[in-house]
């Protein structure tokens, strides 16, 4: 006789501690438009309904979870406890969680009632494992094997103090292990991989090894409106910000998966909120609420970062670093999160939300032949064919340069021609540049760095004072030729 059963997996990746509702950016109609979407009393809402709804749900974080407002960063990630407790989530895995230092990490993973996974994460000085590979799950008679991937960028391109004490790998020599350790000895009906590679790097890893029956992506924000496969294995990413949740329906006959659904769901106003997640959310802002939302400007642009190339948000930015420092360039990371904050009042929280940890602006001396080794290796980092390779976000962010480029270009050729101010890179000249974080402009790149003593924060504080409604129109900083 036939033994079928279902199972509902429902994903929640790249919430960045977005606690309340937000704007969020969607292609409609052939263009951009803007409302507002997530919240975690919606996304319990629903949670809630669906688990009355279906008698076998399993949910599930993929991670950039703690770290992305102003009330997760000012509490070091704590403030979100009590509200994803709430949630009843059987793992999660992680990556903007180590912006805090591994030791605040582990500190947050004990208070947690359900487990934080990686099979990638390693203490330097043992080479032991800093957190459970995976765990087991029964649903709906089903026994699962949810197995957890880190992202592998956090030693390699994040501040120093992330990986402090400990090391990561990409796992994909790690995953055949645990595969064959769950399928043999713990005897498990289905594997998912909750995996914060990123999508490009999920697909390649799902090519080189077998056995994962679906794999929940994250860190790389694809919307997958319909579900991917890769050899066997099911693919989905949820888009970001809480702005959605990917939901799998799937049927299991006879030990394998017979017939599947998936849905990208918008958590928009359609969506109830549960009551006792509203008030856990409310707690949560409460003490920070009066100082966000105070009015501190005005924005005539509609201020976005959902380009890859450039981005309105970070023209802003850029702007706000230029004048307050007077350099000739200005870079900043190649971010993806950050909602949109829509034309009309900016407030606080706004700022906040483009640049939540608020670094010291600095300034530094780079040669022609500096900036244009850091824009190569930057645009590898962001578009290398292999995808093992891209360790960025989006091309990092820059003004007062214009840069042609051929994006399927080999290797340290991509740039085709540069410009600083409307004149030709001299490789031999010196420029004066201000940046923000690491990532704006690598340490081995430069001299003379200092500290200007002025914050991201109160650097777009001023230029709101001063140029309000400001406008941050797209420039053409980086031109696909």
């Amino acid at each position: 006789m036939e033994k079928q059963t279902n199972l509902t997996i429902l994903q929640l990746n790249d919430t960045h501690a977005y606690l309340e509702q937000h704007q969020e950016m969607f292609w409609e109609s052939g263009t951009t438009n803007y409302r507002p979407a997530g919240g975690f009393a919606k996304i319990a809402g629903y949670l809630k309904q669906l688990r009355k709804e279906q008698k076998g749900v399993l949910a599930l974080d993929c991670g950039d979870t703690f770290h992305g407002t102003y009330p997760a960063v000012a509490s070091k990630g704590e403030v979100m406890v009590p509200v994803l407790n709430e949630l009843g989530l059987a793992a999660m895995t992680a990556h903007w969680e180590f912006a805090y230092g591994p030791e605040q990490f582990r500190k947050l993973t004990a208070m947690l009632n359900y487990p934080m996974l990686a099979i990638n994460v390693y203490e330097k000085a043992t080479d032991k494992l800093v957190f459970a590979p995976y765990t087991l799950k029964e649903v709906n008679g089903l026994k699962i094997g949810i197995v957890g991937i880190a992202c592998n960028i956090v030693d390699k391109t994040m501040p120093p103090h992330f990986s402090e004490g400990i090391y990561l790998t990409l796992g994909n020599e790690e995953l055949p292990g645990y595969i064959q350790k769950l399928k043999q000895e713990e005897k498990v009906d289905l594997i998912v991989l909750i995996s914060h590679l990123g999508f490009p790097q999920n697909m390649k890893l799902l090519s080189e090894v077998e056995g994962v029956n679906i794999c929940l992506s994250s860190h790389t924000h694809y919307r997958t409106s319909k579900a991917v496969k890769q050899g066997q294995t099911i693919v989905i990413e949820s888009g970001c910000h809480g702005s959605f949740l990917g939901r799998l329906d799937l049927t299991i006959q006879n030990g394998s998966i017979s017939n599947y659904k998936h849905e990208l769901v918008e958590v928009s106003d359609k969506l109830p909120d549960d009551a006792h997640m509203l008030e856990l959310v409310q707690q949560a802002v409460r003490p920070y609420k009066q100082e966000l939302r105070q009015k501190v400007g005005e924005t005539a642009t509609v201020l976005d970062r959902n380009n890859i190339l450039e981005s309105t948000m970070d023209n802003f930015l850029l702007q706000s670093m230029l004048h307050a420092t007077g350099a000739e360039l200005a870079f900043s990371n190649g971010w993806r999160y950050g909602a949109p904050i829509v034309t009309g009042s900016v407030t606080l929280n706004d700022l906040y939300n483009i640049i939540p940890m608020n670094p010291p602006i600095q300034t530094v001396e780079l040669t022609g032949q500096e900036l244009q080794d850091m824009l190569e290796e930057n645009l590898e980092k962001t578009f290398s064919p292999d995808p093992y390779a891209q360790q960025g976000g989006f091309v990092k962010r820059c003004m007062g340069l214009r840069a042609f480029i051929k994006i399927e270009a080999p290797k340290g050729t991509r740039i085709q021609k540069l410009f600083v101010n409307d004149e030709e890179l001299d490789l031999h000249r010196s420029y004066k540049v201000s940046f923000v974080t690491e990532q704006g402009v690598p340490e081995k790149y430069g001299t003379n760095r200092s500290d200007t003593g002025i914050k991201a924060i109160e650097a777009m504080q001023q230029y709101l004072e001063k140029y309000s409604p400001v406008r941050a129109d797209l420039l053409g900083t980086f031109t696909a030729v």
